[in-house]
């Protein structure tokens, strides 16, 4: 499987599980609900490299850019995105985090001289034309769903999404070079998943008032978030970081920035209300850049 379905299939997968974060990060708040989900996908991902042997190919000098990494692109930017989340919807917090594209191929252009073919340009733009298409104009004419209200100053939200993806393209900007090496994904994920996780608790055992829970962990919301995890986190980064051995740190982001389109017809099922047509035609646009990328 090439690069650009491994970050499609990423892109997926963090489409259902931005949905399924909705209730947990509500009910935990956007700090502690980062933490309970990245305890669960430390463990997850831990385990899956021990038993596969992939701890061994982890030398020490890939310890700390990967460490690094999680910092900035885990622990700073998930619990942003979660607290967009919760201000805005999904939806809107996954334009906003769509821009994470954007980022990382300025980024990888001056540090990785990464450059585009004119057809890769081409499909790009298509890309993240629709993107944006699709989820900005995305609300004009139908009714506003619960999911789609905006909760306190839209700047604050805008910020954190931001925030968000500038954490992530800075994320993935940092671990690239390890991950050309030879070390297994599972474990360089699981570095960045248990130093996200241990930076959490230590800001929760500081006393910090915006690390306390909103309310106490129920066994449903422990599951729902376990298996967020377990499909955002243990299966979708790594896809990003095997998709990140092979290309460059651009059209990876471009092609996992889909997930605003792939969350339409998610929505679509979940609310009973039916994308406009800006959402259809951002859509078609978004699906035949992503073919000219995969062809």
């Amino acid at each position: 499987m090439g690069f650009e379905w491994l970050a499609l299939a990423a892109a997926l997968l963090w489409a259902v599980a931005s949905l399924l974060s909705v209730t947990p990060a509500q009910h935990l708040g956007s700090f502690a609900y980062s933490r309970w989900r990245m305890g669960c996908t430390a463990v997850i991902l831990s385990s899956m490299a021990w038993f596969t042997g992939g701890w061994s190919s982890v030398g020490q000098e890939h310890l700390v850019p990967m460490m690094l990494s999680g910092l900035i692109g885990i622990f700073i930017g998930d619990t942003a995105l979660f607290a967009c989340l919760n201000r805005m919807g999904p939806r809107q917090a996954g334009l906003l985090f769509s821009c994470h594209a954007v980022f990382s191929t300025i980024l990888g252009y001056f540090l990785f001289s990464e450059t585009l073919s004119t057809m890769e340009f081409i499909g790009s733009s298509l890309v993240f034309s629709g993107v944006v298409l699709a989820i900005f104009f995305g609300r004009r004419g139908s009714r506003q769903h619960s999911l789609e209200t905006i909760k306190g100053s839209v700047w604050i939200g805008v910020g954190l999404g931001l925030t968000a993806a500038l954490c992530q393209a800075l994320g993935g900007i940092i671990a690239k070079p390890v991950m050309q090496t030879a070390i297994d994904p599972v474990a360089a994920s699981a570095i960045r998943m248990i130093s996200a996780f241990i930076a959490h608790s230590a800001l929760r055992f500081s006393g910090a008032k915006i690390a306390r829970p909103t309310q106490n962990m129920t066994w449903q919301i422990f599951y729902i978030t376990a298996i967020n995890g377990f499909l955002a986190m243990a299966v979708g980064m790594t896809l990003i970081l095997y998709a990140l051995r092979e290309g460059n740190v651009g059209m990876v982001a471009l092609l996992s920035s889909t997930t605003p389109i792939m969350l339409l017809p998610i929505l679509w099922i979940y609310t009973k209300q039916r994308p406009n047509r800006y959402a259809w035609l951002g859509a078609i646009i978004a699906v035949t850049g992503t073919g000219i990328l995969v062809q």
